[in-house]
This record gives C-alpha cells, sequence and structure tokens, in this order.
C-alpha cells in the first residue's frame, strides 16, 4: 500500500477558500482540541479537532488558528506551544512557533501564551466574528470577554465586532467535497478497515469472546498504518446485534448465532466505516440466510441509487422498500407495503437510516437538506449505505416467528459518488453468503 498524504499547500488553499466566503472586514477563529483528562494524570489519546486539522493538517492540542482576510501583515496566523525540552522528553516534539510558519504555511505564528496580548487586538475594528460555538465553552467565553473588553473601550474609539456568524455553515460545505488527495486517504482507510474485516472472518470461533474478535480487527488497523478505530468498534454476537451501538464486547460468541461486526480505521484522520454480519459456527442457517439476503438486496439497491442527480434519502428510500417487501414475505410483517412505509409500521424492525456522509469524522459533516429539501448526490461526496433489521426478543416482537427472533442484520458499504455513477471502496469485503461462508473456512 502506497503511502500518500495531504501538502501543506492544499490545506493553504482550503484557508483560502475559506477565506475568499468570508464577509469582507470579518475574522475567522478555529480552536484546537485540547487534551482530555482520563484519570488522575493520565489523559485520553489526544485526536485533533476536525475543522481544526482540515485546515492546517496540524496535530498537536492548545492551538488556535485565526484568519483575518486582506491583512497586511499576514492573513493566517496560528497560536501554538512553544518549544519545552522537558515537556518534549516526556510527550514528544513540540513544532513550536518558527517551526510552524514554514511547516504549516501560515503567515504568522504566535505562542499560544500570547493569545490574551495579541488576539483582541485582532479582533478589534472586525465587523464579523466567524466561529462555531458551543463545542469549547472555555473558549466561547475567552472570545466573548475580549469583546465585551474592547466594546468597554468605545468611547476612547474602539469599534467591537458587531456580528457572531457561524463558521460552520461555510466549512462544512467545503468538507462535504472530497478532494483527489482526501479521496486516495479514504480509499487506504478503506482498504485497511476491509482487510480488518476480511481477517475477522477468517479468525471467529466458537467461545470467542467478542473482545478477542476486536483484537484482530484493531491488529490489522494498526500494522497497516492506521492508529486507531475511528469509532468505538460494534461486536455483537446473538441479541447485542440488536443494540445498535453495542461496544461493551464482552460476550461469548455462541454457536448457531451471528455476529454483526461494524467497525473502520482512522487513517490520517480518515474514516473507515464498514459492518459486515457473520455466522459464529460458519455456516448461515435457513432463516438467518433469508433474512440476510434481504438486507443484502437492500444495500445492493440502495447503492445502485448512489449517482449524481439522485437526491441523499433516495438510496434509503430503495433500502426500506425492499426490506419492508421482504419482512412482509416472511411473514414479520403485515399488511400492504406503500401503506407500511406510509405509517413508518417498519421502524419496529428498521429503526434507523441507512446513509451517513463519511471523511475526517464517521459521522461526518454536510447538511443533507437544502431548503428543506433533499439535496442531490454530487461528485466528490462519500457516505455509508447502511440498512439493517433487527428482531430481539421482547414483547414487541412475540408474534414474529421464533427462527427469526435474536437476530439483528446490518450491512455497511463506503461509497464514493463519482461523475459516471459511483465507486464502492469498500467493495473489497464479501457480502454474499456463500463468500462469507467460504472464507471462514480458512484456518
Amino acid at each position: 500500500m502506497s503511502v500518500v498524504s495531504i501538502s501543506s499547500s492544499e490545506y493553504a488553499r482550503r484557508r483560502r477558500r475559506l477565506m475568499n466566503e468570508m464577509e469582507p472586514g470579518s475574522i475567522a477563529v478555529i480552536p484546537a482540541a485540547t487534551l482530555q483528562r482520563r484519570n488522575r494524570d493520565i489523559f485520553y489519546p489526544f485526536r485533533q479537532d476536525s475543522d481544526f486539522y482540515y485546515l492546517t493538517g496540524f496535530s498537536e492540542p492548545d492551538a488556535l488558528l485565526v484568519l483575518v482576510p486582506l491583512r497586511e501583515q499576514g492573513e493566517a496566523i496560528l497560536f501554538c506551544r512553544e518549544k519545552d525540552p522537558k515537556l518534549e522528553q516526556r510527550d514528544g516534539v513540540i513544532l513550536g512557533p518558527e517551526a510552524a510558519v514554514t511547516t504549516i504555511g501560515v503567515d504568522d505564528a504566535f505562542p499560544v501564551a500570547d493569545e490574551d496580548e495579541i488576539l483582541p487586538g485582532l479582533l478589534e475594528s472586525r465587523h464579523r466574528i466567524y466561529m462555531t460555538m458551543g463545542e469549547y465553552p472555555s473558549f466561547d467565553a475567552r472570545i466573548l470577554s475580549y469583546v465585551a473588553h474592547i466594546r468597554g473601550r468605545e468611547s476612547g474609539g474602539a469599534q467591537p465586532p458587531g456580528e457572531f456568524v457561524s463558521l460552520k455553515h461555510l466549512l462544512h460545505e467545503h468538507r462535504l467535497f472530497k478532494s483527489p488527495m482526501e479521496i486516495a486517504l479514504m480509499r487506504q482507510a478503506a482498504e485497511i478497515s476491509a482487510n480488518a474485516h476480511l481477517r475477522a472472518m477468517r479468525k471467529v470461533r466458537l467461545g470467542m469472546l467478542e473482545s478477542q474478535l476486536e483484537a484482530e480487527l484493531v491488529y490489522e488497523f494498526m500494522r497497516s498504518g492506521a492508529v486507531a478505530a475511528a469509532y468505538p468498534s460494534i461486536v455483537g454476537g446473538g441479541e447485542n446485534a440488536c443494540v445498535l451501538h453495542y461496544t461493551d464486547n464482552n460476550c461469548t460468541l455462541n454457536s448457531g448465532e451471528l455476529v454483526l461486526i461494524d467497525a473502520g480505521c482512522e487513517y490520517q484522520h480518515y474514516a473507515g466505516d464498514i459492518t459486515r454480519t457473520l455466522p459464529i459456527n460458519g455456516s448461515y442457517s435457513p432463516a438467518q440466510k433469508a433474512l440476510y439476503n434481504i438486507v443484502l438486496a437492500a444495500n445492493k439497491a440502495a447503492i445502485e441509487l448512489c449517482r449524481p442527480g439522485q437526491h441523499f434519502n433516495a438510496p434509503h428510500e430503495a433500502a426500506v422498500t425492499v426490506m419492508v417487501e421482504g419482512l412482509i414475505k416472511l411473514g414479520i410483517l403485515q399488511g400492504v407495503r406503500d401503506e407500511i412505509i406510509a405509517n413508518a409500521d417498519y421502524l419496529a424492525f428498521c429503526p434507523h437510516k441507512s446513509s451517513h456522509w463519511l471523511g475526517i469524522d464517521v459521522h461526518d459533516v454536510g447538511d443533507y437538506r437544502l431548503h428543506d429539501e433533499w439535496r442531490p448526490l454530487q461528485p466528490g461526496m462519500v457516505l455509508t449505505i447502511e440498512p439493517g433489521i433487527y428482531i430481539p426478543r421482547t414483547a414487541q416482537t412475540a408474534k414474529v416467528p421464533e427462527q427469526y427472533r435474536g437476530m439483528g442484520i446490518r450491512i455497511e458499504d463506503d461509497v464514493l459518488i463519482t461523475e459516471a455513477g459511483y465507486d464502492v471502496l469498500s467493495s473489497s469485503v464479501a457480502k454474499e453468503t456463500a463468500a462469507i461462508e467460504k472464507l471462514m473456512q480458512v484456518q
């Protein structure tokens, strides 16, 4: 697998594009993420804020990007930690402001400790502040205090910003459309994730713990260059698969049951997201195969509508239609297809949407609707296709034929919208029942 990375010039183009769309006389402030305490003096592994990373490629905590269009002394300004030999000996290299200018490609860089001294002056005389409020309350409070301080000097001629504008409307629209290099990274994230699922198919055994199967996934992620899973892996055996975001992964895999694996790696900050549902003993029972093939047909029907011009919800609508028809044939749903869909009666067994955006975040950003209408799919968008049917053993499913109860089945692929139609990035992972059973025979 070749190693690709996004260049500093692409990050600079992203910043330029954003500044070109900002109103005249405005400023944008984008904070980095901070370290989060796990317990005592131990912190969770650091993961950079996605918006900040999209504009900088910078992976250190406690930083701030400021964009000031048409500022003569420099438009892109980074605040970051200073070099500190003792801290670097403990935690690793710190880039520092001096190296940031050439490495990150910003116009200027200052120690983050100087933010209180420098940032208020940058805010003054700017009409609008673009920022995403609510994600970092302490940072929001600092910005508001700076503005309040400027307002306190209005009688002396100070000009405070008069308006706060949400940054995410502009920035998240940019993130929705992937560049060629982003697509290359997402292909690698999907390839690594796919190989992990193939490994899981070969390694699953009766009596394993769900966590042991998860360990096989993580091993494949990390040996292939991914630093971590893109989200907590779901490895749900039996009825655990009916819990949509099950992550305990601490039960035994039992004969005659299915195991649902929803897992993807994060490769250079880009996520893979794949789901497959396997027979723990290596072969699907007739009832399992019947229900599985409904979900598989829904997955395929949805992917066929992942084309430019189709609206975002069209794949989901196709998946629902296929699943409702299949559940009627099995006697799990009773009634007329269109009435069941109109009344949303299918939600008892198909409770979630079939798609979401995919990118730097596993549930990536971007509006699903424009002007109250589902937005059309366009080349460069990447989305998941993940229909699912879940039949837990509850009072609500008491009338369902017993052979179908206690099953959760989901099949998820990563799909790129192209000029010609679509490209399934996760296509190397088997999803036909015969292909899965064959792979599971490999020791």
